[in-house]
Order: structure tokens, then sequence, then C-alpha cells
């Protein structure tokens, strides 16, 4: 039986009961679940939702459900968010002084899903629509369209994001258009870019660099974190070198409070999988400065090794590429791949053997909740470390 549209302004979005969170992974699991059974779905979800990245209130599940019964099981479609560390910057005054960075809040979007049930009439759309009003400061944000009633009540753990992001598998234009007035002002679009290498057969020694366990990854996100900061107070807002033309301000994901670690434990469950030597990061000894960390994408069958995060000169990026291919050959991995690598880097991807490309799943898309349009902000190290 087909069921009706409801009239917008009866619907709203809402925290997630337990029963309901049961319940948007029951929908999931045939779908997204693989060759995991459905209890082992679940029990994957519950045992990721008490690490870092989501403890303690930084993971959210919404429902969009009647506001008459927002409780109900039969909920019209669910998301998570991933409340996150972050910073922001803001072009100096004069040339010669620093950036302002300031530390903010953002917002990974993921599990966006409707049953097919209850596809086909707009639901997901205006969920997302909605999901403005519970992620950013409502000081940042239009009118609420008097068409959808009243907006969604604030919820603790929740608000105060000044941009979030997503990474859509069914194109561009269905998170484009859903803005929070209803406009199409949404989630743009932002460097789908992918570099890949193969790994072939050649063989080096390990002189010179250090091989890193998940436990010592830790200690290279503060690391990183620092050098990021640093980074954005230099950066020159008008360069040429970035995905818009004349940023007017720069954001980025900080890799810390378990963000960057989740990704391990999310693409090895459930595998017998392990990297060898149990690595999953490299640093060179005489420049610490130069790191990079990964995890795999285990489907197709043939599984990928996915950089998560790297940093390198154009002098040290040769070496520390040599090293990640090594060690994906030691685990039986044919195919290295990278997200966004900056500019600078691109131009060495040649003389590496790999091969650069504009992907068309996982695009990142990034929403703008401060002065300005999201248009004119650049989103940095827009990387996997902060995929969900």
């Amino acid at each position: 039986m087909v069921q009706s549209k409801v009239e917008l302004a009866s619907i709203s979005l809402f925290r997630a009961t337990p029963a309901q969170i049961k319940e948007t992974r029951r929908r999931r699991w045939p779908h997204l679940g693989g060759t995991l059974s459905l209890a082992e779905y679940i029990t994957r979800d519950e045992e990721m939702d008490v690490l870092e990245h989501a403890k303690e209130g930084k993971m959210i599940t919404w429902v969009l459900a009647p506001r008459e019964d927002p409780m109900t099981l039969d909920f019209m479609c669910a998301c998570r968010t991933y409340k996150r560390a972050s910073l922001v910057a803001y072009s100096a005054s004069s040339a010669s002084e620093p950036n302002s960075v300031h530390e903010t809040a953002s917002y990974g979007i993921a599990a966006v899903f409707t049953p097919p049930s209850k596809r086909g009439r707009g639901y997901a759309g205006h969920m997302m629509r909605l999901l403005h009003w519970v992620i950013a400061s409502r000081d940042n944000l239009p009118e609420f369209p008097e068409a959808w009633g009243t907006p969604p009540e604030e919820v603790a753990d929740a608000g105060g994001g000044l941009f979030s992001v997503l990474w859509s598998d069914v194109g561009e234009e269905f998170y484009r258009s859903a803005g929070p007035g209803g406009e199409v002002y949404g989630w743009e679009k932002r460097g789908p870019v992918s570099t890949v290498w193969e790994v072939g057969t050649e063989e080096g020694d390990d002189e010179g660099w250090k091989w890193l366990t998940q436990e010592q990854l830790e200690g290279l996100w503060d690391h990183d974190a620092v050098l990021i900061r640093k980074e954005l107070e230099n950066m020159l807002v008008e360069n040429g070198l970035y995905e818009v033309g004349s940023p007017t301000a720069l954001v980025t994901c900080l890799p810390t409070n378990g963000v960057a670690a989740f990704q391990i434990p999310r693409a090895t469950y459930g595998s017998n999988f392990s990297m060898a030597g149990g690595f999953w990061g490299v640093q060179s000894l005489s420049n610490p400065d130069t790191y990079a960390s990964w995890s795999v994408e285990m489907q197709p069958s043939s599984p990928t090794l996915i950089v998560t995060r790297l940093w390198a000169s154009e002098d040290t990026f040769p070496g520390l590429i040599a090293k990640i291919k090594q060690a994906a050959r030691r685990s039986g991995i044919q195919k290295v791949e990278v997200w966004n690598l900056r500019v600078g880097l691109r131009d060495v991807v040649e003389k590496t053997g790999g091969r650069t490309f504009i992907r068309s799943e996982h695009l990142p898309q990034i929403m703008w909740y401060g002065p300005g349009t999201t248009k004119n902000v650049e989103w940095v190290h827009n990387e996997k470390f902060c995929w969900c």
C-alpha cells in the first residue's frame, strides 16, 4: 500500500530514542551490511558509538517523525551527526601579520537513509533542511519557513556549528538543494579529487623511517593539529591555489579526539585483515613533519590502502609515497589512494607513478554558517581522516 505524502508542518526532526537508533540499524543492514549478519552489524555500530570520536554526545542520531508521535518506530528517515573540534582562519588586515585562527565546532553528517517504502515523498530532503536548525547557531540562519511549522527543538550536545560536511554517494544536487530556508543554498561540492598508485614490486629498506602502530598514531594527531594551526596562520588567502577563488575564511576539521583514529576500526571490523607489522602510519626520522597515516577500503574484494592524513613537502613527498606503497605491498594490497592532495604535491604525482582524477562517488560537500556565503569558504585538509 502506497502511503500518501504528509504535510511538512506535521513532522519535525528529533533526537532518536535508543529504540529508534536500533530501528535505523535494522533498516540500513540489508542495504549496507555487506557480509555482516544483522546482529554483527548492530554490534559493530554499538561498538563504534563508544569510541572517542562519538562518545559523550559527540554522535547523535536524528529521525524525521510526526510531531504528535516523535518516539514512533515508524519514522520517515534518519541520519547521524558527529560534532568535531575544528579551526577557522580569517585573513589578517596586513600581509605582515598572521591570519586570525579560532577554535570552533563543525559537524560531520552520515548514515542518511530512507527505507524504500517511504522514498519518493521528499522526506530525506526535508530532514536535511531541518538538520541545519539543530547543528548551527540559529543567529546565522534565515527565517524559518512558515510552511514547516515551528523549528525543531534545540538539543543538548548539539548546535553551535560553524560549518558542516558530508560525503555524497547520490550526486551533488540532492544536498545542494537542501538549504535551511528551503532554497537551493545547501551543501556545496568541494574537491572530489583522488590520486592512485599501483603498488608494483619495488622494495626498499626502512632506514630513516619509523613505522607507527595505532597507539603511536595518537601522538601524531596531536603533532598534526599543531602543524595545521600554524599552517592556517600563515596561509595566503589569495594565491590561486584553492578550490574557491578568493576565500573569506579557511576551515578544517582536526584529526584529534578520535576522529582520524576511527577510520581503522570502522574499515576493518568483522574482517581478518591486518596491516603487516600492525603498522598504520609512517614518519620520517630526519624530518618529523613528513608523515602519513592510512586505513583500508575492504570492498570490492581487492582492498585499497586509503591514506587518511599526509604531510610532506615537494621534496619529501616521493620518499613518503614510496614508503606508503611499501606498507601496502607488504600487506598484500595492490593499490594506494589519497584524497585531495594539495596543488603543489599534485605537480609531483606523475614523477611518482600516480594518476589523479575526479571521483564520481564520496563527493565532499560543505555548508558554512558564518558570515558570508559557502561559495567563498575554503575547506582545507579535505582528506579521508574526517570522513564519516
